[in-house]
């Protein structure tokens, strides 16, 4: 542990350098580029949902139901906004607005699995239990998901292809929530969710004995090969997965799930090992490191690699813009724009790893980097100014959990 602690203060030292370094070349804001689409109004806007806006002596009392992560820390104001805005982003059906703003105003599976367990680890139960009943009722049959869901839980809103990704988020969801609450796994509807996206999980890998097809992960672009942010996902779900089964009590399908992963991990280390960039095969690896790697660190992986935790590491230089914050990925477009769910990955990953001098440099960069009214964005312009959408459901439910893990773990400041 010394030794991590002492990486992690030499990587935290190099970041504000390059990041110094960077900020004095570069454009900052230009025409052209995004600006936010929110303001602090945003509440009282009829596009993300309809709901009235539930006032101060609503949210105490919401507050007051469960934790609010990081008190008496730097972090204490950005946590309870980020779990006020989860809140309000959330809808009675147990949808959750990925945004405030219309191009932000449908629920995705990812955003909501991270919500709910958000919600879950902060004593928000029966909300992170709603969210997840919106998973079972728009899950597919083969047990997979949309990219993304109407509010009103009708279907997808367009034809944007599928994203594998969603049941691997789901099944992971279903564990923590489980966690957390103790009590998933009751409803009938969220078993069938278990059983239908683990039966996906298997299908797609072909019990751990194949990469996943090609499918659109987070980046939220098409690809002709199967990228990691689509393998790293259903390797966490079927680890969920065995998780799950095995808390239920039924061993066969928890051992044929531990398989499946076991053998995944395995053919996923053969081909992504190569730096664990974006993309990899036998023959060809690109696309540069990326988020993606965060999804092999803890808590979606037990034990990373040396080469994984290398990869991690060097994400965070490699990926760097000139506001200080991360890119998607190495192979990004060098627009100069830092995003806020990447970033807050990384910090969340490192409180769960023990890393607690590179989750507090993160955390303390987001925390910066917030609206005037307090909500986090989705992106911030290398000028340092807030763009898109404030706030940003994956986001607040990272910063809420990596404040919960420093807290958990008295590693706070």
């Amino acid at each position: 542990m010394r030794r991590g602690l002492a990486w992690s203060v030499a990587i935290v030292g190099s970041f504000a350098v390059f990041a110094a370094l960077i900020a004095t070349t570069g454009a900052g804001a230009t025409s052209g580029q995004p600006a936010l689409v929110t303001g602090p109004g945003w509440r009282a806007a009829q596009d993300i949902g309809g709901l009235a806006p539930r006032g101060p002596i609503a949210d105490a009392a919401w507050l007051s139901v469960g934790s609010v992560p990081g008190k008496d820390t730097p972090w204490e104001d950005m946590v309870r906004t980020a779990l006020l805005d989860v809140h309000q982003l959330c809808q009675p059906n147990g949808a959750v607005a990925a945004g405030a703003g219309s191009r932000w105003n449908y629920a995705w599976p990812r955003d909501t699995a991270f919500v709910a367990v958000a919600l879950a680890r902060t004593g928000h139960d029966a909300e992170a239990l709603q969210a997840l009943r919106f998973l079972g009722r728009v899950q597919l049959k083969e047990g997979g998901f949309e990219a993304r869901y109407l509010l009103d839980g009708s279907g997808p809103p367009d034809g944007r292809a599928r994203q594998s990704d969603g049941a691997g988020w789901a099944l992971w969801a279903l564990s923590e929530v489980a966690r957390a609450s103790g009590d998933v796994g009751t409803p009938a509807e969220l078993r069938s969710m278990l059983d239908r996206a683990t039966t996906f999980a298997l299908t797609a890998t072909d019990d751990g004995r194949r990469l996943p097809p090609p499918s659109p992960d987070y980046w939220e672009v098409p690809v002709r090969r199967t990228s990691l942010g689509t393998v790293a996902p259903l390797l966490a779900g079927l680890r969920a997965s065995e998780s799950m089964y095995a808390a239920l009590g039924e061993p066969a399908l928890a051992e044929r799930s531990g398989a499946a992963a076991a053998r995944l991990r395995t053919i996923l280390r053969q081909r992504f090992a190569e730096g664990y960039e974006r993309f990899g095969s036998p023959w060809f690896v690109g696309g540069g490191v990326d988020a993606a790697v965060t999804f092999l660190m803890p808590p979606f992986a037990e034990s990373p690699s040396p080469q994984v935790v290398d990869a991690w590491i060097r994400y965070q230089s490699d990926a760097l813009r000139p506001a200080g914050g991360l890119a998607p990925g190495a192979g990004w477009k060098r627009d100069g724009i830092s995003w806020t769910p990447e970033t807050a990955l990384v910090a969340y990953t490192a409180a769960m790893s023990g890393r607690p001098e590179v989750a507090r440099h993160w955390m303390d960069w987001l925390s910066a980097h917030r609206t005037g009214w307090g909500s986090l964005p989705e992106k911030v312009l290398a000028d340092g100014s807030p763009a898109g959408p404030a706030p940003l459901a994956w986001t607040a439910s990272l910063v809420i959990l990596t404040a919960a893990e420093l807290e958990s773990t008295s590693t706070g400041p």
